[in-house]
C-alpha cells in the first residue's frame, strides 16, 4: 500500500488529498484545504501554510508528496504570492524527508482522462469515480488536490523528471 500527499498550492487555499492505493483500488483518506485569511500579514499566511503542511505530514505520515505545478497564471498579482507558498510547501516536504514530484496541469489532465485539453468538470468526474465518491468534493481546490494524488498514484513515479 502507497498514501501519497496530493497539494494544489495557492495563498488563500491550499487544497490537500491523502489517498492510498492498494493493488487496484483506490482510497480517500481525507482531503480539505490550508486557508489563510486575507486579514492576516503576508508573513503570517505563509507561516500557516507551512505549520499546516507539517501538521499534514504528522497526521498522515504519506509516503509521498505530489504538488501541481506553478504553469500558467491569468491574475499576475497572485502569482509571487502563490510561488512563494509552493516554496514553503515544497520546505515542509523536505524538511520531512519525504520524496516531492510534481505535475503539470497538462499531466493532471491526461492522466485522468486521456485527454490534455479536459475541462475542470472531465477531471472532477474521474476523481469523484475513481476514488468511488458520493459527490464530488468541494472546494475545488481539495477536489484538485485529489487529482494531483491520483495522478501520481497512476503514473510511472520513477521518472526522474517528476521529482522536485
Amino acid at each position: 500500500m502507497k498514501r501519497v500527499l496530493g497539494i494544489d498550492p495557492g495563498f488563500a487555499l491550499v487544497g490537500f488529498g491523502v489517498v492510498e492505493r492498494d493493488g487496484n483500488y483506490f482510497k480517500v483518506i481525507d482531503y480539505g484545504v490550508i486557508s489563510t485569511p486575507k486579514e492576516d500579514s503576508f508573513a503570517t499566511r505563509i507561516a500557516n501554510i507551512y505549520s499546516g503542511m507539517l501538521s499534514l505530514i504528522d497526521t498522515y505520515k504519506p509516503d509521498e508528496i505530489a504538488i501541481e505545478e506553478l504553469f500558467f497564471f491569468k491574475n499576475q498579482k497572485t502569482v509571487i504570492p502563490v510561488a512563494e507558498a509552493r516554496g514553503v510547501i515544497v520546505l515542509a516536504g523536505i524538511e520531512k524527508n519525504i520524496q516531492m514530484y510534481e505535475y503539470t496541469p497538462l499531466q493532471i489532465k491526461q492522466a485522468l482522462t486521456g485527454n490534455g485539453r479536459a475541462e475542470k468538470k472531465q477531471i472532477q468526474y474521474m476523481v469523484t469515480n475513481l476514488l468511488r465518491l458520493e459527490k464530488i468534493p468541494r472546494p475545488d481546490d481539495a477536489a484538485d488536490a485529489l487529482a494531483v494524488a491520483l495522478t501520481h498514484l497512476q503514473t510511472n513515479n520513477q521518472l526522474v523528471d517528476n521529482r522536485i
